[in-house]
């Protein structure tokens, strides 16, 4: 019986948040005591563990959410305001409720009835808004100062919806905008929504992805939560990726094709290697005035490495200062390879032309990276759902 208490991960789990450390052998002694308890409490927390609600805005193409579903959240409502990205999530998860509209136009909407649930029910929302700078009007730093951004809406679901926990991400650069006073003023706002937050800067190669892409990651906790449920960031992969790893049987799919002019320079270029790396003769005539820049410039005529990661994909092919050609073939990457680099499963199609592809795919959240992050979540409501 001893035995079979420390072996059980469910079992150990609760029994460690119950009676204490895994090398302490009175645990044993407590934890056959209480066995009955013990195992009402992990019947529950198994059941409970399973699915948690979330409603995520800014949806985009569906990287996010579906690393929310990979750790085991359902996702009961979806506001995407572009067209295309609409229309992908709608087509490859039919039964999820995604509303195509401004967000502008919901918030303001009784949220509960709207998406079923109650204020302080739901357990996370989730989404990014993208960056746009605040009026801070008199320095107040609080929500007026971000009407008339899409921050704003996030802020007003947040204050209306109060759930458990909520998970905003943006890019790294949202630290510094407007000499960090957006970002202070959106903690602020947090902070005022009954939050406690914290938050990390996460390169999507740490985490099983084959491509250096840094988020800011911020997590915020109810207040009168603290003490009950914490949220741990995600540590770091032992292996991080390469292209190698994942640019194997790619399926068949639409993509740019560079100009001829364009093409016959790239076959100078090695893998890995950029500019630099051809005759000065040909890199001055192709880069024009880029050559008199200062800085390395090391995206123009940049062609990946089989053995590194691809540097972020970004929402156009084929751009003169972020190249990011092919490592064996003078191209971009196609739409499938893109997705690849992002941990889309093969089989989730994305609508639209070829452009919106690209930009839903580039725009995206790496679903690896999210589902990381969603598991340290679902992992912090889960120890809730024991404690209550």
């Amino acid at each position: 019986m001893i035995y079979y208490i420390y072996e059980s991960d469910d079992l150990w789990n609760t029994i460690y948040s119950r009676f204490g450390k895994r090398d302490d052998m009175s645990l044993a002694e407590s934890a056959l005591r209480h066995l009955p308890e013990i195992k009402n409490k992990t019947s529950k927390l198994s059941s409970r563990k399973k699915r948690f609600k979330t409603i995520e805005l800014f949806a985009g193409a569906g990287g996010l959410a579906l690393g929310l579903e990979k750790a085991g959240f359902d996702t009961i409502g979806l506001v995407e305001f572009d067209k295309a990205a609409a229309a992908t999530l709608k087509a490859n998860r039919p039964s999820w409720n995604v509303i195509h509209d401004d967000i502008a136009n919901i918030s303001p909407l009784d949220l509960e009835e709207i998406f079923k649930v109650k204020a302080y029910e739901l357990d996370l929302i989730s989404g990014g808004a993208p960056c746009q700078a605040f009026s801070y009007a008199g320095k107040r730093l609080g929500l007026e100062d971000a009407r008339g951004t899409l921050f704003y809406h996030y802020a007003v679901f947040l204050q209306k919806l109060q759930p458990k926990v909520f998970l905003f991400e943006n890019v790294r650069g949202l630290l510094t905008h407007n000499k960090g006073e957006t970002y202070q003023t959106i903690l602020q706002i947090f902070t005022d929504a009954g939050y406690a937050v914290q938050k990390s800067i996460l390169n999507a190669w740490d985490y099983g992805v084959a491509q250096k892409r840094e988020r800011l990651i911020t997590i915020g906790v109810r207040k009168d939560l603290i003490g009950k449920l914490t949220v741990d960031f995600p540590e770091p992969h032992k292996y991080k990726p390469v292209l190698r790893d994942i640019l194997k049987d790619v399926p068949q799919s639409e993509g740019s094709q560079y100009l001829e002019y364009k093409k016959e320079i790239f076959e100078l270029v090695p893998p890995g290697g950029y500019w630099r790396d051809i005759p000065p003769i040909i890199a001055k005539e192709y880069m024009k005035s880029c050559w008199n820049m200062g800085g390395g410039r090391t995206g123009i005529l940049r062609r990946l490495s089989m053995d590194e990661p691809s540097l972020a994909v970004l929402t156009s092919p084929s751009q003169k200062q972020t190249d990011r050609c092919h490592p064996m073939e003078s191209r971009p990457f196609t739409i499938r390879e893109n997705a690849r680099c992002q941990c889309f499963p093969d089989d989730w199609e994305f609508s639209g032309s070829v452009g919106e592809k690209y930009k839903q795919v580039g725009n995206a959240v790496p679903v690896n990276l999210a589902y990381e992050i969603a598991k340290k979540i679902h992992e912090g409501l889960a120890r809730l759902c024991w404690v209550s």
